[in-house]
């Protein structure tokens, strides 16, 4: 004869597991830093071809800044380290000792 096991009704609330929302890595523009650099920067960071470097750099330049990369906050942070990690841009005409301006935010 089998015997029973008494189990525990479920709560919904204790099961909920909150997922983070998706964050997005946005650079800034600036007068300073070459188009050169900035696509090279993204082929880089995010592998991203030529075209697409370029399309970003230019939405960039035009509209002051542009979501460049999204998900987790974790990857979000290490592109985010990895664009201000990419060093001064050499070909400047005004001499840049900072990296690009990079911003995290939350998609939601």
């Amino acid at each position: 004869m089998a015997t029973l096991t008494p189990t525990l009704p479920i709560i919904e609330d204790e099961i909920r597991i909150k997922k983070q929302p998706p964050y997005a890595v946005i650079v800034i523009n600036d007068d300073i830093h070459t188009f050169e650099y900035v696509i090279n920067c993204f082929q880089k960071v995010f592998g991203y071809n030529l075209q697409k470097s370029g399309q970003l750099a230019m939405r960039i330049h035009t509209e002051g800044r542009a979501i460049v990369w999204t998900g987790s906050l974790e990857v979000a942070e290490l592109k985010k380290n990895q664009i201000e990690g990419m060093g001064p841009d050499h070909k400047a005409l005004k001499k840049c000792d900072f990296p690009l301006g990079v911003e995290l935010e939350p998609l939601c």
